[in-house]
């Protein structure tokens, strides 16, 4: 999608993101809005579906932090796929795929090909080695996008996700997460600033 196009620029652009502590809304620029919509799949499932709901919009773009499996990673990553890995249904279904759903559900993949990283959502904050992530090419882990990647599925609607690792998901990530957490956001401005002249 070309954004730059006016009859898509008419429609705004929604940024979504956990919580105020992570993101300056002071910063948004005209035809970009910012929602905070909570911690967790439920919470962003129904404030991104709420949001889609009352007006027609370009794009999603959440940001967020995230813990990393990767251990080179580190800065602002753009993510290009993201999976459920607390979906524990087994024997019904195996680890990170809901049961009796389309298997094109159980992965949200970036329509425009962009190859980034991979992203696990869970509700829980991951402190502790979990060997199915590595074995399922999982980089980073949060706690929202799969639930947003979801709702933009269901309402047509392009999404891109944006992340900044705070922590290496491990002992110290509590810790760790509240010392960065508001670190990346303005990283995020100015990738998305640029992104919106390259598409303009």
């Amino acid at each position: 999608m070309n954004f730059g196009d006016n009859a898509v620029r008419k429609r705004p652009i929604l940024i979504v993101t956990a919580l105020t502590s992570e993101l300056d809304a002071g910063r948004a620029i005209d035809g970009v809005e910012v929602a905070f919509i909570g911690v967790g799949k439920v919470n962003a499932a129904l404030a991104t579906a709420q949001a889609l709901l009352s007006e027609k919009r370009a794009l999603v773009v959440n940001y967020g932090t995230c813990g990393k499996i990767s251990k080179n990673l580190h800065g602002l990553i753009e993510i290009s796929r993201v999976i459920q890995r607390d979906m524990m249904a087994m024997p019904l279904a195996p680890r990170g795929v809901t049961p009796f759903c389309e298997d094109s559900l159980n992965s949200h993949i970036l329509d425009s090909g962009h190859v980034g990283w991979v992203c696990g959502t869970g509700d829980s904050f991951v402190m502790s080695d979990d060997p199915w992530l590595t074995e399922n090419k999982v980089d980073v882990v949060d706690m929202e996008l799969f639930a947003i990647a979801s709702a933009c599925k269901r309402f047509g609607v392009p999404w891109r996700a944006f992340k900044h690792v705070t922590d290496s998901a491990d002992d110290d990530a509590h810790d760790e997460w509240e010392a960065n957490c508001g670190i990346g956001a303005e990283l995020f401005w100015e990738r998305l600033n640029a992104m919106l002249v390259c598409d303009a």
